[in-house]
């Protein structure tokens, strides 16, 4: 889950100051003290750590045995400043990378049809677009993509190796994939996608209709969308719910908000706090579906941030059986803070807290030590559904206990 922020506010500055003298190395180095906003370079000016960074840098642009891309130097350090945190989930972006970054949450892209989660080796596919490139490829849920051409992919984080994939639509890429322990490369071409958000059918068991909806993304609009498919199951004669997020990785606090209030009519959905950022308590916005129909929510271990929020909310405030395996655990959230020349700082600003006040996430992470998932959403039931099977196992005992609670 991330919270966008497309300018630098006082509390987000406040959150820069605590790392001065790990970004240090962001000086240009020292000969471009105009690059950074006022008060972070009158904080370096003042500081020695920062002044004895500057002298570095322009002791290697001026001595070492060979000309040095200055830039790009400062970049590197960047990111081993923010990856001595420890934290998966915060990370500097140079100025391409970040680029590519923002084109991942258009609708329309060039790559492969695929929806991914960071693994230590790279990324893990959670799912599969039908009629995509990867569909034709015969990649399913669970592979994990290790290479792209003869870049590896491990310890990259989730954006960087996805912006490796992506790339102008009618160009090849290939990508190396351990399917189970064997290892293939396969060869395909960069497509158009849309990235479906939700979708929606109804299912019958032994009388009773059932809404079967699914939310891939709390991307821009996304609780929009999935009401338009929750009110259109329901046109159709449903009488119950199953709301599928499993291998929905999460994305905007909004959106999480707006899906909650589908369903929930009143009360909290999720309350959020930070060091330096003011505690927050989200309650529903009204407009939901009646409390009569019966819900059950789909999830699984790639359940994780703003699917986790709305999935704790269903359960906590009894609106709905939860269904599946134990989720992600994932309980900060981060704010992206747009610097001058293009680049950008994605960091942890705060964790967020279920209705009654659970924090999903491990706790805060200790010095050295990296910030570890949590203990997740439990199931209020447990279904396990393999990703070769050829039955939905998980949505069978869904559909079972809604049958029950409508009869």
């Amino acid at each position: 889950m991330r919270k966008r922020s497309p300018t630098r506010s006082p509390i987000v500055i406040v959150g820069l100051i605590a790392v001065l003298a790990a970004l240090a190395a962001g000086v240009w180095a020292g000969a471009h003290p105009g690059w950074l906003p006022t008060p972070v370079r009158n904080a370096f000016v003042a500081d020695s750590q920062g002044q004895r960074v500057q002298d570095v840098l322009s002791l290697l642009s001026k001595n070492y045995y060979r000309p040095l891309d200055q830039q790009k130097l400062v970049n590197r350090g960047l990111e081993a400043a923010v990856a001595s945190l420890h934290d998966p989930y915060s990370h500097y972006f140079p100025p391409s990378e970040f680029h590519q970054f923002m084109q991942i949450t258009t609708p329309e892209f060039g790559g492969i049809g695929v929806e991914v989660l960071p693994n230590a080796r790279g990324l893990e596919i959670t799912q599969v677009f039908p009629g995509s490139p990867a569909a034709r490829a015969r990649l399913v849920g669970g592979d994990l993509i290790t290479a792209v051409g003869t870049t590896s992919l491990a310890g990259r984080s989730e954006d960087s190796a996805s912006g490796l994939i992506r790339g102008p639509i009618g160009t090849p890429v290939r990508l190396t994939v351990d399917e189970g322990g064997r290892s293939r490369t396969v060869q395909l071409t960069r497509a158009s996608i849309v990235a479906p958000v939700a979708y929606s059918k109804v299912l019958s068991l032994h009388g009773l209709k059932i809404g079967y909806v699914q939310l891939t993304q709390f991307a821009d609009n996304a609780g929009a969308d999935l009401r338009v498919q929750v009110d259109k199951v329901l046109s159709q004669g449903a009488n119950a719910l199953v709301l599928d997020l499993r291998g929905n990785g999460g994305g905007l606090l909004k959106q999480a908000i707006a899906v909650a209030s589908i369903f929930i009519p009143h009360g909290t959905i999720v309350t959020t706090k930070g060091r330096n950022q003011p505690t927050v308590v989200y309650t529903a916005t009204g407009g939901a579906i009646s409390t009569r129909i019966p819900m059950a929510v789909l999830v699984d271990r790639d359940t994780a941030s703003s699917a986790e929020i709305v999935t704790a909310a269903l359960q906590q405030h009894h609106r709905a059986t939860v269904v599946g395996t134990r989720t992600y655990g994932k309980g900060v959230f981060q704010e992206i803070v747009n610097l001058p020349g293009g680049a950008a700082l994605d960091m942890t600003v705060g964790e967020f807290f279920t209705p009654n006040g659970t924090n999903l996430g491990a706790p805060g992470v200790a010095q050295g030590r990296t910030l570890a998932r949590g203990p997740g959403i439990t199931p209020d039931v447990y279904a396990y559904t393999p990703p070769s099977a050829s039955t939905d196992t998980a949505l069978r005992v869904a559909e079972r206990i809604l049958a029950k609670q409508a009869g």
